[in-house]
């Protein structure tokens, strides 16, 4: 007995030691959990809006718990920056949910890969390559192709006083525009959808679904939702169209070696891909499952962000007619009303570009960055363990008060010097307070390509078409464009802008393109 005694002193001895010398942790603050699905029941149809609403409380760094998944939520400028530049290494991976496992072959992409040698050595293809200047300068041509059929489509549209799905069409022409420089095809057709474009719109709906299999462990091997049998039976369809294409690049490459055709002036993605695969020399082998994975992240990387922006700052310049009047004014100055407007005029149009970045502060596409942490780390003073997911919420940030003058309001002039703005406040996450392409080693690859689709859209769209909801004749009011955003994990309109192109200038009819 007298022993039993003895241990059971020591052991409390051992123990109070260990808790007066144990470091304390500084976690952030944290709403009340409850057992089981933690916050998850704080959370609504609009994540980005639902952690807005606690950081007001809590303030711009909270710690939450969904389910069984730690998290924490950054809101400020300075969180932001000290989470994805000053600690960036520590921060530079991001949590791969299931869907991404099942569609891109268990991560085998470059979107989630993980940080490390493979990433690297994609993440060097992407910026010298396959998303560099030289390749986006040999495919500029596909873009204006693109761009022309657009607006040929609201040509004829506007002949028959008809009206038109801007986001459905806008969505098409940016999915044609990545799956031609990706490979060589058109994934949809305006006489009839082929078979990707239905594929990629399935793909975007299952992605942005929430997967309670991915924060509650519980649950982690049932399937409750049916979400696991809907990405593999995606995965098989896409794995197909994916293994075809690439076996018609084989074909087509063996015929030209035979033929000692030169086909570097015609290479795609899938081109360059297979080059690098085939590379004895290449610092990295490529193997089938990443060229698949890494067109599968820039179908869904690129398409519908860039359709989504530009849709979100034509339905703003509907709203501003006073803007609107000022973007087709510079665009008559710099252009004139003989041509179409094109990519290389975008410098010399600071209107757009101001109307542009200001949509992107407002309506940023992606609205949240995500992150894991893979170290213990210390951020604003609060402690953050390892194994933390992160949310940098883009869509706050561009909104804080503290950092923008009428944070909600449309006002491209702060990005204008002419108007006492400023232009050098720029979207490549040089700035964070406007984050919408993320900032440091995992910033989007592709921030160059979608500003040169988005701007030259937007000036093509403003310079040769009039905009209406209803079909009013000039001089009777417009009924305002609803602003309310959609449910999904991009920041989407909650119903897809449908109205009338009015011909505005001569452009359209003159080119010999549209005839």
């Amino acid at each position: 007995m007298a022993n039993l005694q003895s241990y059971a002193i020591l052991f409390l001895i051992w123990l109070l030691s260990t808790l007066l010398t144990r470091p304390r942790c500084r976690l952030p603050p944290s709403p009340i959990a409850l057992p089981i699905i933690g916050h998850l029941h704080l959370l609504g149809p609009f994540p980005h809006q639902s952690f807005h609403k606690l950081s007001t409380h809590y303030g711009p760094l909270l710690r939450l718990r969904l389910g069984s998944v730690p998290a924490v939520v950054a809101s400020s400028p300075d969180a932001a920056q000290k989470i994805l530049k000053t600690h960036e290494i520590s921060f530079a991976s991001r949590p791969i949910p299931s869907a991404e496992r099942h569609l891109s072959y268990d991560s085998s992409g470059f979107a989630f890969a993980p940080y490390g040698p493979y990433w690297k050595f994609i993440k060097k293809l992407c910026m010298s390559e396959l998303l560099g200047g030289r390749t986006i300068e040999m495919t500029l041509p596909i873009r204006v192709q693109e761009l022309r059929s657009f607006l040929q489509l609201l040509l004829e549209r506007s002949k028959a006083g008809e009206t038109v799905d801007v986001s459905a069409e806008l969505s098409r022409m940016t999915s044609n525009v990545i799956s031609m420089m990706a490979m060589r095809k058109r994934c949809s057709r305006a006489e009839g959808e082929g078979e990707v474009w239905p594929l990629l719109q399935e793909m975007a709906e299952v992605v942005g679904r929430f997967n309670l299999s991915d924060f509650i462990g519980l649950l982690k091997n049932l399937d409750l939702q049916g979400l696991e049998k809907r990405y593999k039976d995606l995965h098989w369809r896409l794995d197909g169209i994916l293994e075809r294409i690439i076996k018609e690049h084989e074909q087509e490459r063996r015929i030209g070696r035979k033929r000692g055709v030169d086909g570097d002036s015609d290479k795609d993605l899938v081109d360059i891909l297979l080059d690098i695969s085939e590379d004895e020399k290449a610092e990295m082998k490529l193997t089938r499952e990443n060229i698949k994975a890494f067109v599968l992240d820039i179908f869904a990387a690129g398409t519908d962000t860039s359709a989504i922006t530009t849709e979100w700052a034509l339905a703003e310049l509907m709203n501003h007619p006073t803007m609107l009047k000022k973007a087709r004014e510079e665009i008559d100055a710099v252009v004139g009303k003989e041509r179409l407007v094109e990519e290389s005029d975008i410098p010399n149009l600071p209107c757009i570009q101001a109307i542009v970045k200001e949509t992107l502060r407002l309506h940023p596409a992606t609205p949240l960055i995500f992150r894991k942490s893979t170290d213990d780390c210390k951020i604003s003073g609060y402690d953050i363990p390892s194994n933390t997911h992160i949310f940098i919420n883009v869509w706050a940030i561009g909104r804080d008060p503290n950092h923008w003058e009428d944070s909600l309001e449309f006002r491209p002039e702060r990005f204008m010097p002419s108007d006492g703005g400023s232009s050098r406040i720029d979207v490549r996450g040089q700035h964070f307070h406007l984050l919408p392409f993320g900032s440091g080693r995992r910033a989007c690859p592709g921030t160059t390509l979608a500003m040169h689709l988005v701007q030259t859209t937007v000036a093509a769209m403003v310079q040769s078409f009039d905009w209406k909801i209803n079909n009013c004749k000039n001089g009777e009011e417009n009924v305002r464009v609803d602003m309310t955003e959609g449910v999904g994990m991009t920041v989407s309109r909650a119903k897809p802008l449908v109205c009338f192109p009015i011909v505005r200038v001569s452009p359209l009819l003159i080119d010999p393109a549209f005839e």
